[in-house]
């Protein structure tokens, strides 16, 4: 709850447009004794799982390499493809599970953006709302390899906000780059325990499920029909703790618009059934820990 609680701050917050121009700024470098510390949170989470292997790479915000482990019994590759996974999350600024995905969904372009490896597992180190690095993982299934990035990101969050004695960690996202992450419905945030989308639909979706992440959604345009609980038709796993299905049996059926918000906690099938136009919306999503 207090996780949730956190989140619908932070979508509070997201609604205030800054109109400051920053003058100078201030560049973050990732250190090797930083790069250090992520891999052995990462190599502890692995463990933690039992893992058969696992090849480990930090990387710096240009994609250069600081640091790389690999584990005993990882396959040869592992290690150029967990470098490769790290690269791509750092110089595009995002995780290299987006651009798997878009393989997946048809945009077979993404295969030839220069420098990335569109495969799960590479995720941005940031400081102060910066990426100033990545990590990234090979040697698993594809969500045990972002999962187990996300433990390297979490420590690394946590030592660089302990760092501040003074001050709490914040991340901050001017008003250009969030309206161009609704022009793409991209993440604006993904880290262990929470991920914040921008998210924008011009019409009806398929059911999903999330079988560990409660989503907290907050209409910031347009008007849609969202159908939540119920039974599931011909569901299907599209990957680990992801479920999508073709339409939804009962449920509870809501007419949602500007300024509502709703929270659809984990397990529960939802379904954007009908939407009036694009519409707009920020998506909390908090992982539970159990």
């Amino acid at each position: 709850m207090k996780l949730i609680m956190n989140a619908l701050g932070m979508l509070a917050a997201l609604t205030v447009s800054s109109i400051g121009v920053a003058q100078t700024v201030e560049k973050k470098a990732l250190t090797l004794d930083a790069a250090k510390k992520v891999i052995a949170a990462a190599v502890a989470e692995a463990k933690s799982r039992n893992a058969p292997g696992g090849a480990i790479a930090v990387v710096d915000e240009e994609g250069n390499l600081v640091a790389v482990e690999r584990l005993d019994n990882t396959f040869a590759a592992g290690a150029q493809i967990s470098i490769g996974k790290a690269r791509t999350a750092a110089i595009f600024r995002r995780p290299s599970k987006e651009f798997e995905d878009q393989v997946k969904n048809g945009r077979i372009a993404a295969l030839s953006l220069p420098g990335a490896t569109p495969l799960q597992g590479g995720v941005p180190l940031v400081s102060d709302g910066k990426v100033v690095g990545a990590i990234g993982v090979s040697g698993n299934t594809p969500q045990e390899d972002e999962d187990i990035a996300l433990a390297g990101a979490k420590i690394f969050a946590g030592t660089t906000s302990a760092a501040k004695s003074d001050s709490p960690n914040v991340t901050y996202f001017p008003a250009k780059k969030v309206s161009k992450a609704f022009e793409k419905g991209m993440p604006l945030l993904e880290i262990a325990n929470y991920k914040v989308h921008a998210s924008h639909r011009e019409g009806a979706g398929m059911v999903e499920v999330h079988t560990r992440d409660t989503d907290i959604i907050y209409m910031l345009e347009g008007t849609a029909t969202l159908v939540t609980g119920g039974t599931l038709v011909d569901g299907r796993n599209i990957e680990p703790e992801e479920i999508r299905g073709k339409e939804i049996r009962g449920g509870e059926t809501r007419r949602i618009t500007k300024g509502d918000v709703i929270i659809v906690p984990n397990g529960v099938p939802h379904w954007f059934k009908e939407v009036q136009g694009p519409i707009n919306y920020y998506v909390v999503k908090v992982r539970s820990v159990s």
